[in-house]
């Protein structure tokens, strides 16, 4: 059954959300206060069912959205960062994924307008055959499987009707949005946070935009002997219409069933297209979602989806890796200078520079310091996202005096998201040798690395970053 059309209306909207916000303070208030008279261990028995609640009504709300609301669930719903006591995190993770998964029931019969409207013609007069059967679904749009009139297989990525409305209205209120986080994540940038979120999102609107980041990529890219950015089909590729090559492979919920070999091989791949990407081309999607990316027949990966994308300035890009290796290197006072000269220090003087280095390490150890075979699980990623994020961290006094540089923020979420991915597979490979690649120039030491530095010295085009 086909859904209703998609509230655009920023008085509903803001309504829907406002009346959770309101129903929230009211019910934590209420918990706090019967706290006092509980023990420690009710207490907090109390808060985590609270939480469990609130998450719950989150998705309830954002998902009627399908817009930037829905976006900010998304980035959750796959990370498990320990909001919630062990014994209700699967049940939390299981409500925030229907986020993840979930896409309105929009009819063939509107998708069809939309294309023909954004082509200027019938479908027929440019595929041969178009099945109208989506064969992915996302937050802001449908992909199709389809075939030209010259024979190409391609995918359709299809923009809802309506949906951009939608997102608009979503980003005039999301500073309320992001305060019912704030009440799961006291700590959380909201102000930060928001800002980055309204420039990605927007952008990830505009098609066209998203084709131009994804020709960007299949450029780089082009001939790498273990990474594939599908060709984008330029001349029918519009605002709200991308067609690009059509890639067929296994997807994410199986291969965490690989052999651990091939996990491990999997992860390193993903590792070198996320992070590796930022530091040696200074661009990167910044979407790691399990989705986004499929194991081909001949051992490659595709990587899909770049509508969340960034470009840093070369000096930023400078600093984070600089600031790397002040991690590796052990050197606290050059890592406190560099962050006080780059604005994440406010009050320098307030941070003690051996405190700053266990709070940075805590949160990128697994790279930077840890030069042997780590298997990333689950728990890692909690923990690294509690000591990077949350009141709980054991640098809780540390994080208050320091504030996260817009430009630098969508960066640290990819790598969160890269860590909950490779979490997830549980890969065991040893990050720090791979990361030197980039942090150090040193020559590689894996095979993937190798065909790799072949790929660049013999002239791949994104071989001078």
């Amino acid at each position: 059954m086909a859904r209703k059309n998609i509230p655009t209306s920023r008085v509903r909207r803001t309504a829907t959300v406002g009346r959770l916000a309101a129903s929230e303070a009211v019910k934590q208030f209420g918990t706090r206060a019967a706290n006092v008279a509980r023990s420690e261990e009710g207490a907090t028995e109390a808060l985590a069912k609270r939480q469990l609640e609130t998450a719950k009504q989150i998705v309830a709300a954002l998902g009627t959205m399908k817009g930037a609301a829905m976006k900010v669930g998304q980035v959750m719903s796959f990370l498990d960062v320990g909001l919630v006591g062990e014994e209700y995190r699967e049940e939390f993770q299981a409500e925030l994924a229907k986020l993840r998964d979930a896409a309105p029931a929009v009819s063939f019969k509107q998708m069809r307008r939309v294309i023909e409207d954004d082509l200027e013609g019938p479908i027929s007069d440019t595929f041969s055959d178009f099945n109208e059967e989506p064969i992915a679904a996302a937050s802001i749009g449908q992909v199709y499987r389809a075939t030209l009139r010259d024979g190409r297989e391609v995918a359709v990525k299809v923009q809802y009707p309506g949906v951009a409305a939608a997102v608009r209205a979503d980003l005039q209120n999301l500073d309320m949005i992001m305060r019912l986080f704030k009440r799961m994540t006291p700590q959380l940038d909201a102000k930060a946070i928001t800002a980055e979120i309204r420039t990605r999102i927007g952008e990830e609107l505009d098609y066209e935009l998203e084709a131009q980041n994804q020709r960007s990529l299949a450029r780089i890219y082009q001939g790498h002997p273990f990474i594939v950015v599908p060709e984008v089909v330029t001349s029918l590729s519009r605002e709200r219409v991308l067609v690009s090559e059509f890639v067929n492979g296994v997807g994410f919920e199986q291969l965490k069933s690989y052999p651990q070999a091939e996990r491990d091989r999997i992860g390193e791949i993903v590792f070198r297209f996320f992070l590796g990407c930022l530091y040696r081309h200074r661009q990167f999607s910044g979407d790691p979602h399990p989705g986004n990316f499929l194991l081909l027949e001949d051992g490659r990966i595709a990587f899909l989806d770049f509508g969340l994308f960034k470009r840093m300035e070369s000096s930023a890009v400078a600093l984070e890796l600089a600031a790397q290796r002040a991690v590796a290197e052990a050197d606290a006072p050059l890592l406190h200078r560099l962050l006080a000269e780059s604005g994440f220090l406010p009050e320098p003087e307030r941070v003690d520079p051996d405190s700053l280095m266990d709070f940075i390490e805590d949160a990128i150890w697994w790279y930077t310091t840890a030069d042997e075979v780590v298997e990333l699980t689950p728990q890692i990623a909690t923990q690294v996202m509690i000591e990077s994020s949350d009141p709980r961290s054991s640098h809780f006094r540390e994080m208050r005096h320091q504030d996260m540089r817009p430009e630098h923020l969508f960066g640290r979420r990819m790598e969160m998201l890269t860590l909950a991915v490779l979490s997830q597979l549980k890969a065991r490979v040893n990050w720090h040798r791979i990361a030197r690649e980039w942090m150090y120039g040193d020559r590689p030491v894996t095979e993937l690395g190798r065909q790799e530095a072949e790929f660049y010295e013999r002239g791949g085009v994104g071989a001078a970053g």
